[in-house]
């Protein structure tokens, strides 16, 4: 009898084994939740699940070098909006002092001279260790005052002896085709006019009606100009924010993509398990029982 059925029997157990393969493999897809552990074990499906999972990695990269951009933009923006208001006051004050007031005109001469510091402070305003109005000198402050500071200059005649940086604009890739620029140096028009109207007014010993008109005046252009540098980094941010928004949606949509090809349904897998087991308990039950039987038991 043993004779008889090897064939049979070796066929049992062998399709008890692939079962039992097959049980473990879905085990370890039951606690993973993914169809393979390697790119091995996707097939034809392997060179979609790699492309997808390289496009959210790049994506990743943009979205971060975006975030990155949007955070100096902000900075420079927060600072440019200070910027402003020193220019605004210095209109105000130098109005007050149109009238001929010696107060008002030592006041607006001893304002313009802290002023002047806080300008040089705010256009070396770092983030992340970075000179953010330097340009490419990025590691390097971009206004030293220690030799600008000296003289009235003039009102007409532009001077950036103050800038240490270079001309280099900082832009950031937030897609493969698009890249954004943001940058502005610390010897912009408009910063410069700042600086040439603050140096002319601090370092006057007193101010005449007709330098107090002009340097209304350049005030009045260097707040224009200031404003509008302002609006530029407000359109970069939205700019920048609008493409990382993009890379995010792209981002979600290629990992569901991936997600698809690779993960499992866990519930269909643990019925698909229990069906299994059933069958492998089946399975050894009656290889146990084929494989007890013999002659000797029947002959009895």
């Amino acid at each position: 009898m043993r004779v008889a059925t090897f064939a049979q029997s070796n066929a049992m157990i062998a399709d008890a084994l692939r079962v039992q393969s097959v049980m473990a493999n879905e085990q370890i897809q039951e606690s993973s939740g993914v169809i393979s552990t390697d790119f091995g074990g996707y097939g034809s499906t392997a060179q979609h699940v790699v492309n997808l999972q390289v496009s959210v990695t790049r994506a990743q990269s943009y979205i971060d070098a975006a975030t990155l951009a949007d955070s100096k933009v902000q900075v420079m923006y927060s600072a440019v909006g200070s910027m402003t208001d020193i220019i605004t006051q210095l209109r105000s004050q130098l109005s007050a002092a149109s009238t001929g007031s010696t107060t008002e005109t030592n006041s607006v001469i001893s304002s313009a001279q802290q002023m002047l510091q806080e300008m040089g402070s705010l256009m070396n305003t770092q983030y992340d260790g970075q000179y953010v109005f330097a340009g490419g000198k990025s590691d390097t402050a971009p206004v030293d005052l220690t030799g600008f500071s000296s003289g009235t200059g003039s009102t007409t005649t532009a001077d950036t002896s103050y800038y240490k940086g270079d001309d280099e604009i900082a832009s950031v890739r937030v897609a493969a085709d698009e890249t954004v620029s943001y940058g502005v140096t610390a010897d912009n028009s408009a910063f410069e006019e700042v600086m040439r109207v603050l140096k002319f007014v601090a370092n006057s010993t007193s101010l005449s009606s007709s330098d107090i008109s002009s340097a209304l005046d350049l005030a009045s252009t260097a707040l224009d100009d200031t404003a509008a540098v302002q609006a530029k980094l407000s359109s970069a941010a939205s700019s920048i924010e609008t493409a990382s928004a993009r890379q995010t949606d792209y981002k979600s949509y290629a990992e569901t993509l991936s997600s698809d090809l690779t993960s499992v349904d866990v519930a269909a897998i643990t019925a698909q398990l229990s069906t299994y087991q059933a069958q492998l308990t089946a399975s050894y039950s009656a290889i146990s029982k084929i494989l007890g039987m013999n002659l000797a038991s029947y002959l009895k």
